[in-house]
């Protein structure tokens, strides 16, 4: 009952690099850890996280079982209006470093959220290690959890996927980075399963969101929901240069979007109905293989409204049968005002009798030139994100005003200026007027 009163208002805690475990958690007495801080919280309570360096150590791991390592371990939940919030304090930046973390023979999970309803916001990750030479993958974040946000969070130059849904529904990771991460230990060593972002839920894992991401120089891919059980939806994020090194040497896969593919289930174990993933409004640039790609899919994938650029093929639809393991090219998808630009090929494997196709660039008599786009200028896509968290503002593959690409899409039901819809991520600025 005292602990029940203690509560009845959100309370806050803190959490600080040169904090102590065994102190009060208050401002002027903060905790050292965000595991100690959870055992504090209540729903509706807030940890507010200082600015700075925490360097993670092994003797902080939370729990190790079988091959796992918990370093960071969120089991307790918050309540449906009463999240419990972790938070950098305003205006800081903490970062927790993991390069000391290096369990022998265990994967290394930064944070794992098996709790629901928690909000997580504004800190970095870096340093997560892989430990294991066989086939193996390290995590920055994994979520376990339900109606959980990520928000304002990055991973990156490490060894780690930077965010995973393994379970869990109702989802949203919003405006996170991840980049720079391959594991160079295990297996060949060219880092194939760190990717920016992945998606694997089994059925029930529904209504989960990937919204204003960035993913690039990842080792494998910038977002990829193979064999997933249900369906997942990536909107006005980005994925750039995934597959190769900062200095462009190549790596594993490399594609942008990985919207789908169960490639290798058998017949009998095919979820039922094969999920529908969305990638809408989406830039993909420079991947070292597809933009935007099917994967096998057996159904239909939805591509609406996205820009690719200088990837080896801009949009890869391959599919299967649905019967057996045959490769075809993709049946179902939806393909509607998607973009195109000096691709290695615009489309492949796409049956396009048996699919609804309208709207892409690749479709017009007028195919896209530079004299286009008001910016072709890459290094626009790492510029800081804005104030609230949100992706930069850039030229970057925008129409120009006039460009004969302007108003040739066709209506989705999302707003547009103009006459009709631009194809691609972005719709066009118009004119100044005198």
């Amino acid at each position: 009952m005292f602990l029940a009163a203690c509560h009845v208002g959100a309370a806050e805690f803190f959490v600080a690099p040169d904090g102590d475990d065994e102190a009060a958690g208050t401002r002027a007495a903060p905790f050292a850890s965000i595991q100690r801080a959870q055992r504090a919280v209540a729903p509706g309570d807030t940890v507010v996280i200082r600015g700075g360096i925490y360097r993670m150590r092994p003797a902080r791991i939370a729990r190790e079982e079988r091959i796992f390592a918990y370093v960071t371990l969120l089991d307790r939940s918050g309540e449906p209006g009463r999240p419990i919030r972790y938070r950098a304090a305003p205006g800081e930046t903490p970062v927790f470093d993991f390069t000391d973390v290096r369990p022998p023979g265990r994967r290394v999970h930064a944070f794992r959220v098996t709790g629901s309803w928690l909000h997580l916001e504004g800190f970095e990750v870096i340093g997560v290690q892989v430990t294991i030479t066989g086939h193996t993958q390290s995590i920055g974040f994994d979520n376990q959890g339900s109606h959980n946000v990520y928000e304002r969070l990055s991973v990156h130059d490490g060894m780690a996927i930077g965010f995973w849904i393994g379970t869990g529904s109702h989802n949203l990771v919003l405006n996170c980075d991840a980049y720079r991460n391959h594991d160079d230990f295990s297996g060949d060593r060219r880092g194939g399963n760190t990717d920016g972002f992945g998606f694997h839920g089994p059925r029930g894992s529904v209504g989960n969101v990937f919204r204003g991401c960035r993913a690039w120089f990842n080792s494998d891919d910038g977002f990829d929901f193979i064999n997933a059980g249900e369906a997942a939806v990536a909107e006005d994020c980005w994925a750039f240069y995934n597959g190769f090194s900062p200095r462009f040497a190549p790596l594993a896969d490399g594609n942008g979007f990985k919207a789908g593919g169960h490639a290798g289930t058998p017949v009998a174990r095919l979820p039922n109905p094969i999920p529908r993933h969305v990638v809408r409004g989406s830039l993909a640039v420079r991947n070292k293989a597809n933009g935007f790609y099917a994967n096998h899919h057996i159904g239909g994938v939805d591509f609406i409204h996205n820009s690719a650029a200088r990837n080896r093929a801009n949009y890869n639809l391959l599919g299967r049968e649905g019967d057996n393991r045959t490769l075809i090219p993709g049946r179902g998808h939806r393909l509607l005002n998607n973009l195109g630009f000096a691709g290695g090929t615009e489309v492949t494997q796409l049956d396009a009798a048996a699919c609804e196709v309208r709207g892409n660039t690749w479709q017009l008599t007028e195919f896209p030139v530079a004299g286009d786009f008001l910016s072709l200028e890459e290094a626009e896509l790492t510029r800081p994100r804005r104030a609230d968290g949100g992706l930069p503002e850039v030229s970057f593959l925008r129409l120009r005003p006039g460009s004969r690409l302007v108003d040739r899409g066709v209506e989705t039901g999302h707003p547009f200026r103009g006459a009709a819809p631009d194809p691609g991520a972005s719709e066009s600025i118009p004119a100044a007027r005198d």
